[in-house]
């Protein structure tokens, strides 16, 4: 398995840039997500990786060497579609072990790895069936064979369980990572799914119009979000944004929101004009004794817990609390933050400010 290092890799279709200028490092033997919307740039990213497309600029390193401008048949890797890609009129064992009889590899040798990757993936009784009968988590187990044979530096993944329904994929998606986490292998994987990024990955580079606008662990891109964009593309309900103005200098502790004071994390940036109080659903609380007001204008039952939906002077704010608070649509209360989870965010650039809190995460100045 390999470290795999992009430096400043920028593609172009004519005039149109899918990837502008993107930087990270996937470490050896990690699952690594890359996560965003369609049109984000994501699976460009990936097939430059792979060697499926060439890059307009910048340089691509797997296991130490620079391989930009090599084809993928030069790479030593393998490459998992999200349509399976089988070949119809081979049944399973032929179609796991074809790239191995590609390669000249001895026919015992190869039996031997066939049988393995078998044990691995669970698919041992149907090794002699054909393809086309088979449910699409067999299919989907037969292609994940037949990336795994060969036993490449590196494993490429664009949206693989994407065909399945939801249950399954779930179920495809825990599979998947103990798989990982069995072979110790480097693996990139493309989703636009932002659960099944923070469930499956130890790293995530979160793009949006061809711009990395974050790479971190998951905890961190979930509680300290760098853009306005993440905040709002990662968490379900995503993060509230009270909008205000003012001016907040460098050792700021404090904002006013209508008129209340809320303590927040000392900043060590600072802005003026237009702002965001960024804060997560489930760092909301009802507090009747808090002067910062909200009217109930939706309650959403979820089981254990409730999305209350409010109209407040700064904004709508959702808060995921207990269902057995009671409110109904039309109550005014009160609310309550967790103020050590503030961003404040500037609203011309989406950027958040650095504090002390968030200081170790976020990068830009």
């Amino acid at each position: 398995m390999a470290q795999i290092r992009i430096e400043n890799v920028r593609k172009d279709f004519g005039s149109f840039t899918a990837v502008q200028s993107s930087s990270f490092t996937v470490e050896d033997g990690e699952f690594f997500m890359l996560l965003g919307p369609s049109g984000c740039g994501k699976t460009t990213t990936l097939r430059m990786m792979a060697g499926l497309e060439l890059p307009t600029s910048g340089q691509i390193y797997i296991d130490g060497e620079e391989v930009g401008q090599k084809p993928a048949s030069q790479r030593d890797i393998a490459f998992v579609f999200q349509m399976f890609a089988l070949y119809p009129h081979m049944n399973v064992g032929k179609n796991i072990s074809y790239p191995l009889i590609s390669q000249g590899v001895p026919r015992a040798q190869v039996k031997k790895k066939v049988a393995e990757v078998a044990k691995i993936l669970d698919i041992e009784d149907i090794l002699n069936k054909p393809v086309g009968g088979l449910s699409g988590g067999d299919r989907q187990r037969v292609a994940l064979g037949r990336a795994i044979v060969r036993e490449p530096k590196a494993f490429f993944m664009d949206e693989p369980l994407g065909a399945l329904d939801a249950e399954f994929r779930e179920h495809m998606s825990e599979e998947l990572r103990a798989l990982h986490d069995r072979m110790g292998a480097t693996t990139v994987y493309v989703t636009h799914d932002q659960l099944e990024a923070m469930q499956m990955g130890d790293k995530i580079v979160v793009m949006n119009h061809g711009v990395v606008e974050q790479f971190g662990v998951p905890q961190q891109i979930y509680d300290w979000p760098a853009t306005k964009f993440v905040a709002q593309f990662i968490g379900s309900p995503s993060m509230n944004f009270l909008e205000f103005h003012g001016m907040l200098g460098s050792g700021a502790k404090q904002v006013t929101l209508s008129n209340t004071v809320f303590e927040i994390p000392t900043l060590l940036s600072g802005a003026k004009g237009g702002l965001s109080f960024g804060v997560r659903p489930e760092h909301v609380y009802l507090d009747d004794s808090s002067s910062y007001k909200g009217r109930v204008v939706a309650v959403e039952y979820l089981g254990t817990t409730q999305i209350i939906t409010l109209d407040t002077a700064n904004g709508s704010v959702k808060a995921r609390v207990s269902s057995a608070d009671v409110v109904a649509v039309g109550d005014t209360v009160g609310l309550h933050f967790d103020v050590r989870t503030v961003t404040i965010f500037e609203a011309s650039s989406g950027k958040a400010l650095i504090s002390e809190a968030n200081s170790g995460v976020l990068t830009h100045g």
